[in-house]
């Protein structure tokens, strides 16, 4: 039986490490966060302390890692794969990487007699869960051949690309259309709502004619129920495409479709959107545009939970709840049409209310900046956008008032609750 180490089981990681264990392979898994392995322990895998020692009884290895700095430290880090490889082994990587990345492991695995195909994959977390992944690989296709039911076990089509570099070369190229078609069909979409046009009614106009894509045929079903749950994330998406256009400068080709849908990207994220489903970009236009696009019976939904908070909010509209607490703040200021500058600087929370926030810091800011900072795990909430109204310096530091801006209205609810919290802690600890 073939032993398959398994490195990094976040969204697409664990169920097509799942699939192998399925499908008759001997599994051995390591994750950062060891309670994902954990799931995969009554399938019966193994589990390992840290990716030498489930690399050490594989014959092979499969990674599926976040970026390039992730990869290249599980592979050179301290009991990293490097301290547990053998001659004869083949490395599997189904992460989105640079080539550079994938071509530097290659040429390093060969010096220690060990294969290496860099595999990214398409297809999203339903795929991945269904074991019908397409795979695009790069490398020697000898060392495809001889590990197929690998492959197989995981996806649909597997297809080989050429040398090394090969496959990633092929993955940022097809998620450069991924990016610039979710861009459209939000574009199209707020165009539509913001026009009176029923949201169902322009997709399925839409996907009938010239302007469908694969993209829209996933997305759709999910932005139409405010689903934005991840099954690609947008800050992975966000990574792909600034590797994209890093690959366009080396190549010397001009991307300008490309250039601006980062940019909108590099925006959504800003605004705290990473860790939601790419889909999630729509509700940057929604902000944008003053209106938001969803089907009627998800419209009476939100109104129906609106509804439920709106007495609690207007009680305690003017309410400022003390806060003291340092946080992280992402600074943006738009540089020119297309483009903005940011950066990080420290600051804490003063208070909050349900229309803004007051946060204060040593950095001189200015009015109109837009600041994006988190709140404490135990909020659950995403990063929050403010943009600067109001400042007051003091003798050691500027206290800035803070409109918040764009929230969706799902994260304004759960604000809401949170703010709630805060005040019944700090009514009990009175009592």
């Amino acid at each position: 039986m073939t032993t398959v180490a398994f490195v990094g089981l976040g969204t697409m990681g664990l169920p097509m490490a799942a699939n192998l264990c399925k499908n008759g392979f001997s599994v051995i898994a390591y994750n950062r966060t060891a309670s994902k392995v954990e799931e995969l322990v009554p399938l019966g895998a193994k589990t390992a302390a840290t990716p030498s020692e489930a690399v050490r009884e594989a014959d092979v290895v499969v990674t599926m890692l976040s970026d390039d700095n992730t990869l290249l430290e599980v592979f050179y880090g301290a009991g990293g794969i490097m301290d547990g490889i053998q001659a004869g082994m083949t490395v599997i990587d189904c992460s989105t990487v640079s080539p550079e990345t994938s071509k530097q492991l290659y040429q390093e695995l060969q010096q220690h007699e060990v294969s290496f195909l860099d595999a990214p994959v398409t297809g999203s977390k339903p795929a991945a869960e269904s074991g019908t992944l397409t795979f695009m690989v790069g490398g020697d296709e000898a060392a495809l051949e001889k590990n197929r039911a690998i492959f197989e076990a995981m996806g649909r089509k597997i297809k080989y690309m050429g040398p090394s570099g090969a496959g990633s070369y092929m993955k940022l190229a097809n998620n450069t259309l991924v990016g610039i078609h979710t861009a459209a069909m939000c574009e199209g979409l707020a165009i539509a709502a913001k026009a009176g046009i029923d949201p169902e009614s322009f997709l399925e106009i839409v996907s009938s004619g010239a302007a469908n894509s694969r993209q829209l045929e996933l997305k759709a079903p999910k932005i139409l129920d405010r689903d934005f749950s991840v099954q690609f994330s947008l800050k992975l998406m966000t990574k792909d495409l600034r590797l994209a256009s890093q690959l366009g400068q080396q190549l010397r080709t001009p991307m300008p479709a490309l250039d601006t849908v980062r940019n909108v990207f590099q925006i959504a994220e800003a605004q705290g959107l990473g860790e939601l489903d790419l889909s999630s970009l729509l509700t940057l236009y929604e902000q944008w545009s003053g209106v938001e696009v969803r089907k009627a019976e998800a419209s009476s939904q939100l109104e129906l939970e609106l509804d439920q908070t709106k007495e609690q909010t207007e009680r305690r509209r003017s309410i400022r709840v003390p806060m003291d607490f340092t946080v992280m703040i992402a600074v943006h200021q738009w540089e020119q049409e297309g483009a903005f500058t940011g950066q990080q600087i420290k600051g804490k929370l003063v208070d909050i209310s349900n229309q803004g926030l007051q946060i204060a810091t040593s950095f001189p800011l200015s009015k109109d900046m837009f600041v994006v900072f988190h709140f404490p795990q135990e909020a659950e909430l995403p990063p929050i956008t403010g943009k600067i109204i109001r400042i007051e310096q003091l003798e050691h530091e500027y206290h800035y008032g803070c409109l918040m801006s764009g929230v969706p209205p799902y994260v304004r609810i759960k604000l809401e609750e949170y703010i709630q919290r805060k005040i019944d802690e700090q009514q009990e600890a009175i009592r």
